[in-house]
């Protein structure tokens, strides 16, 4: 099949496109600058250059290669994320989610394409009530911290919109942690750094449950959904959803750091506003279940616990 990947110069993207080649695919990646375009031709790519916020470039990028699939891995997230100001850091992310999808589906719809791929986020947005491990048929949160809010529409809008047209499948990955990802041994990884400087501290009881996922798992999850399985959402996530309280310091001593210092909610609220307190106490996991079941697909990291040990990179 040729597959037309959008976001595909980013961490997923470029683990993306050498095993839809291996499998047998031909690959179309968008880019908005020529200067990405050499990478993607030496990963075994063709390229076609538009802006995923220019409707009319993307229906021309689409209506020119055919494709039989489009992936839509558009995210525009660089640096430390701003935990009090959520909203701010995502919102050219949360741009890509909707006008971006509305672009790439409607080019798809006037292409003749007949699935649509498009990534989401199960790290913290389904409700938080009820158990630790939310399924794809749980809802996500009705009442989200101010400061999420419109970044939560921005989900449910690409949800929603993929999903109402046939061929559409949703993605749910886990937090990234890998190669290239926000959370690696790279000596200026977003995540890792306040981690080895202790500037990432356990909230409260740290009871916030939270699901990963290698960027590689990631990458092949997405080859099997855009070789198979039903119209839907899917998480894709590890097999061992878990509370802060045991990842956080599992990840500072596979980091060589010192253990995270512990400091109470309201002054966790204090420093990283709501939004970053709650994700520290309150979000819930998701279960990989449903991916397993109906796309046939297994992580190869089954849980962050190994992951950490020997998938940061």
């Amino acid at each position: 099949m040729r597959v037309f990947v959008a976001g595909a110069s980013g961490a997923l993207g470029t683990q993306l496109i050498p095993q839809l080649l291996a499998a047998g695919h031909e690959v179309v990646a968008m880019v908005r600058s020529p200067s990405k375009e050499g990478a993607l031709h030496a990963l075994g790519a063709r390229t076609a250059l538009a802006d995923a916020l220019d409707r009319d470039a993307v229906a021309r990028a689409v209506g020119e290669t055919v494709p039989d699939v489009i992936v839509h891995q558009l995210t525009a997230l660089s640096g430390a994320p701003d935990l009090r100001h959520p909203d701010r850091y995502f919102a050219m992310t949360n741009r890509l989610r909707t006008e971006g999808t509305d672009h790439l589906l409607a080019a798809g719809r006037a292409a003749g394409v007949r699935r649509v791929v498009a990534q989401s986020y199960a790290g913290w947005p389904y409700a938080r009530t009820g158990g630790p491990v939310k399924t794809e048929s749980d809802p996500l949160d009705p009442d989200p911290p101010a400061a999420l809010r419109t970044t939560l529409a921005a989900i449910r809008h690409v949800e929603e919109a993929v999903t109402a047209q046939p061929g559409g499948v949703v993605l749910r990955y886990g937090g990234f942690y890998g190669p290239g990802t926000g959370l690696s041994r790279a000596a200026d990884s977003p995540m890792a750094v306040p981690v080895r400087k202790r500037q990432f501290p356990l909230v409260g009881g740290g009871g916030g449950v939270w699901s990963f996922i290698h960027i590689e798992d990631a990458a092949t999850a997405t080859v099997a959904a855009v070789q198979g399985g039903a119209d839907g959402i899917y998480n894709i996530v590890d097999d061992e959803p878990a509370p802060v309280r045991e990842w956080l310091p599992a990840l500072a001593d596979a980091l060589g750091a010192k253990p995270p210092l512990r400091v109470p909610r309201w002054l966790g609220r204090l420093a990283a506003g709501e939004a970053g307190a709650v994700m520290m106490t309150e979000v819930r996991g998701a279960s990989n279940a449903k991916a397993k079941r109906e796309l046939g697909w297994r992580p190869r990291y089954a849980s962050w616990r190994e992951g950490f040990a020997k998938g940061l990179g």
